[in-house]
Formats: structure tokens, C-alpha cells, sequence
């Protein structure tokens, strides 16, 4: 078991990394300052099926059920899971407990700010994306239509519990689609891909942790650093869009991460920031996580610019995260046709 500490001034708090630290749940409950007097689990009907769901055994608990994945991600959602709250007179000396992956924990998350203004949250993440990214940080939201993530607000978690023992249970698409984000952290840290055939699961999870306690650390608002976090999620959100209007099912959060990634290097280079070598290890590192760089053919060139531009990040331009000489950086007013062309040479060589 490893703990790393998220140094927050205000509400600091430990992420939990390991197999079978879920159990660590009781003690946590016991010993946080809230002094919890209602547990309500937020989680799926497709979770609460699996065999290491435990954390509904206890008789003081109530467990409500979400759909799965980004369908959670909605206003309806939200108003369901208050009203539900309410329903069970909760009260500001309760606390929800988030079971499920990156989607579910950031509803969940987002229903435990608003509701009477904000109460307890506790995330157990049960994808990789979800333990490397998603629950730690404090930023939860739902969709729009137009967009991923534009309603939300900043709510940190009590704790966090990365089980590994819960990974071992997803299937092998949603585990390697957590590798996007791996994959995202890895590079953030300016490492080879030569390095990564003696890095283990752990180790790669402990690594992305630590960057983005790091990060969340210095800057708790996404006024500054924390946005670089947002790292190939500008093509990334767009398709995700898109595909959420297509069939939900196209793909999913870190496949459209590996996919923005190797948009992201390129477009670097067209702007003369980094070379050819930054784009071949980019390309060695995604291999590597065999994550796919082909943009779903159902989309045009033209659809993906124009989502690109409702990017939470973007000021009525296309804004994106990219690296250069300084580092990384967020690079605003990106020329579209510049864009539009690196996009479509893109497509054109897978």
C-alpha cells in the first residue's frame, strides 16, 4: 500500500494506491473529521454485480445506482442523485462514497458539491482512467450536448482508494483504454519510451498520481499549470462529442486521449516548437500502450474543428496544450487553417 498526499491548503487529503485498500473504507469513515452520520455509494447496477463489490454490506448503508459511463454525465442524472439525497435527508455531516470509473466520479462528485451547497465525497475508482486522472483533483462535471465537461465545479474528495485488485476485473478495452492517460502522464514527464519496458502497472500508476498531486497541489483551480493536464483532450473532447451523439460505444475517454496525443506532437511540430525526434518517441510511447492514432472515420475534419472550439479550454479560439522548447505550454489563436490541414495529413496516414 502506498499513499500520496495531495498538499492542498485548504482540504488536503491522502490518494490511496494498492490491492484491496477499498477495505481501507471503515477506517477512513472512522477516522475523518466529518463525522459521518449517513453512507450513500453512488454506482452502477453493472458494478454492484461484481464479486468485489463489498462496499454494500453494511447495514447504515444506502446504495444508489447511475448508469454506466458517460451516460451518467447528465443533468438528469445530477437532479436524480439530489432528489435522491434529499429524499434520505442527508445532511452536510454525511457522506457519498463514489464507486465506479472516471464518468460515475465525476457525477457523483459534481452532486456531492451542489447539493446543500457541498458535502462529503470519498472516490473509489474502479478503472485505470479513473485512478490515474478522473477521481483525483476535485474537478467534477457533466456533459452538454456541445460539449464534455462545461458544468461542474471544483469539489475535493476526502480520500481516494486506487484498488488494484479492481483493475484485474475490467475488461480488456476499458483497461487499455486507461492507458491514454498513462500514456499522457508519461510524456508530460518528458520520459523515453525506452524506459517504459521496465515500468510496471504500479509504477505507472504511482507515477501519474504523483503528477497530478503535484500539479493539483500548485494549483488547485486550473488557473495556471493544472491545465497542461489537459494534454491532447482538445481533438480528445471533440471526438468524445461526437461520439456521443454517434453511438457511445465508438470510444472511449482514453482511447480519444491516445488519438489527441498524436494530433497534439504533430501540430507541436508544424508550429516549429518541437522536432521529429519529440514526435517519434511520442509515437514509440503510444505503441507501446498500443493506442490507436486513427480518428474515427464517421466524423469529418470539419465537425471535429467546430467541436474543438466549445473546448472548456478554448476563448472563442482553438486553444491546445502543446509541447515546446520551454516545456509545455497552453497555446492560444492556433491558425484554423493550419490545424485543419495537420488534422487532415493525420487522417491521411493511418
Amino acid at each position: 500500500m502506498v499513499k500520496v498526499h495531495v498538499s492542498l491548503s485548504t482540504k488536503p487529503y491522502d490518494v490511496t494506491i494498492g490491492p484491496g485498500v477499498r477495505h481501507e473504507l471503515g477506517a477512513i469513515l472512522e477516522a475523518t473529521s466529518v463525522g459521518y452520520q449517513s453512507c450513500v455509494v453512488v454506482t452502477s447496477k453493472e458494478l454492484r454485480a461484481q464479486s468485489w463489490f463489498d462496499v454494500d454490506h453494511d447495514d447504515d448503508v444506502t446504495v444508489i445506482e447511475v448508469p454506466e459511463g458517460e451516460r451518467a454525465k447528465t443533468f438528469g442524472s445530477l437532479a436524480s442523485l439530489c432528489e435522491q439525497f434529499a429524499a434520505l435527508q442527508l445532511s452536510r455531516r454525511d457522506v457519498i462514497v463514489a464507486v465506479g470509473g472516471g464518468a460515475l466520479t465525476d457525477v457523483a462528485g459534481f452532486a456531492a458539491a451542489v447539493y446543500l451547497r457541498g458535502i462529503s465525497v470519498i472516490h473509489i475508482p474502479t478503472t485505470l482512467v479513473g485512478q490515474v486522472d478522473a477521481a483525483i483533483g476535485g474537478k467534477t462535471a457533466i456533459n452538454l450536448p456541445s460539449g464534455k465537461n462545461l458544468v461542474g465545479a471544483f469539489h475535493q474528495p476526502v480520500a481516494v482508494l486506487c484498488d488494484s485488485e479492481i483493475l484485474e476485473s475490467l475488461p480488456d478495452r476499458e483497461r487499455q483504454s486507461g492507458f491514454g492517460e498513462v500514456a499522457k502522464c508519461w510524456l508530460l514527464e518528458d520520459r523515453r519510451a525506452s524506459a517504459l519496458a521496465s515500468a510496471s502497472l504500479d509504477d505507472l500508476i504511482l507515477l501519474s498520481v504523483n503528477l497530478k498531486a503535484r500539479i493539483v497541489a500548485t494549483d488547485e483551480f486550473e488557473s495556471g499549470e493544472r491545465a497542461l493536464l489537459n494534454y491532447g483532450h482538445t481533438l480528445a473532447h471533440a471526438l468524445e462529442v461526437l461520439a456521443l451523439a454517434h453511438d457511445p460505444d465508438l470510444l472511449r475517454h482514453g482511447e480519444a486521449v491516445g488519438i489527441g496525443l498524436g494530433f497534439a506532437v504533430r501540430l507541436a511540430h508544424a508550429l516549429g516548437r518541437v522536432d521529429e525526434l519529440v514526435v517519434a518517441n511520442h509515437d514509440e510511447v503510444l505503441a507501446f500502450f498500443k493506442l490507436s492514432l486513427e480518428v474515427p472515420k464517421e466524423f469529418s475534419t470539419s465537425d471535429i474543428i467546430a467541436a474543438m472550439g466549445h473546448d472548456k479550454k478554448a476563448h472563442h479560439d482553438l486553444t491546445f496544450v502543446l509541447p515546446g522548447v520551454n516545456g509545455f505550454e497552453v497555446v492560444r489563436g492556433v491558425n484554423h487553417e493550419l490545424v485543419v490541414r495537420v488534422l487532415e495529413e493525420y487522417r491521411e496516414a493511418r
